[in-house]
């Protein structure tokens, strides 16, 4: 009796043709999943948060200790980096058997080959970075504070990520290139050599004793420039310009960004022009000019008569 009575209650609760005693017991069963995994859950985040802060001190041992006979910098951080990403997911699969979520990480797995495969497709160019990244990161042509040229762009490289390398230009702004356009364009690194070639243009008018220029000019970039073997300083005539004989200069010096080219230049081109005016040789520069003729203006009386019979004139 006391069955029909409960059976014949529960039936009565009903709202809009939902059954809503079914859904109250289906919140409940909910409800005590939830205290009951709660345990479970909050230790499984604090494996997580662990491993998290695990993560961070077995990179830095892995840069500084494991690497640490490695002389490129891209490398070591690379290789943290990916300690750092390993380390963290192992944590997470921990976290996942704590809550014994093993089933759902099966699951996970077995359509993670399909939905990589789209992930793939889509992000062909992010990819492509990412490889690139790792090619670069094993580059010993490109380290982390070599001044390279690449792209239109110049500076200091400031960073390497699995995406992008990071300048910073001598106009202090950061530019910030993606990986595959290094790796498929040429790029120019000043800091791989210590020494570097520099050359220095000028001329001499056409009533300069060519000989003397020539050895004055050597005789004062070896002054200012220290050669080392097998380097030496070379002059060599080019061509007969509009205004002068022009020539060009080149010696060594120590070169490992675009400023210390700079720096060499301008030390050679006073050297030269105190050397110059000091012995009377002539730098002569382009003289144009310029002939305005004269503007002829015309001035004329012209006589106009009026409806009166009178003249007037204008000039």
């Amino acid at each position: 009796m006391l069955l029909l009575q409960e059976e014949t209650q529960n039936s009565d609760l009903t709202f809009l043709g939902f059954d809503l005693y079914k859904l109250i017991e289906k919140l409940q069963s909910w409800g005590e999943s939830i205290i009951l995994k709660l345990p479970n859950f909050l230790v499984a985040v604090l494996v997580f948060i662990i491993f998290w802060y695990v993560a961070k001190y077995v990179s830095k041992f892995v840069r500084n200790i494991l690497m640490r006979s490695v002389s490129q910098d891209s490398i070591k951080t690379m290789a943290g980096q990916t300690a750092f990403a390993i380390t963290v997911l192992i944590g997470f699969f921990i976290a996942l058997g704590v809550m014994d979520l093993d089933k759902v990480l099966t699951s996970v797995l077995a359509g993670a080959g399909v939905v990589g495969l789209a992930i793939g497709l889509a992000l062909q160019g992010t990819l492509n970075n990412t490889f690139s990244g790792v090619i670069l990161s094993f580059m010993p042509k490109l380290q982390l504070g070599d001044w390279v040229e690449s792209n239109d762009y110049a500076g200091v490289v400031e960073e390497i990520t699995l995406r992008n390398v990071t300048l910073k230009q001598s106009d202090n702004n950061y530019v910030i290139i993606p990986n595959s356009s290094i790796v498929d364009s040429p790029f120019k690194n000043w800091s791989q050599t210590a020494r570097s070639r520099v050359f220095i243009n000028c001329g001499v008018g056409y009533e300069s004793d060519l000989e003397a220029v020539k050895k004055l000019t050597l005789e004062t970039l070896t002054k200012e420039f220290e050669q080392q073997s097998p380097e030496e300083i070379e002059f060599y005539y080019e061509g007969f310009g509009d205004s002068s004989i022009n020539f060009v200069a080149r010696f060594w010096a120590p070169v490992t960004k675009r400023r210390d080219m700079l720096i060499a230049q301008d030390r050679a081109i006073i050297a030269i022009k105190k050397a110059f005016d000091a012995n009377d040789i002539n730098i002569p520069f382009p003289i144009r000019t310029l002939d305005f003729g004269k503007n002829k203006f015309r001035s004329e009386t012209i006589t106009i008569a009026n409806s009166n019979g009178s003249d007037s004139a204008e000039a």
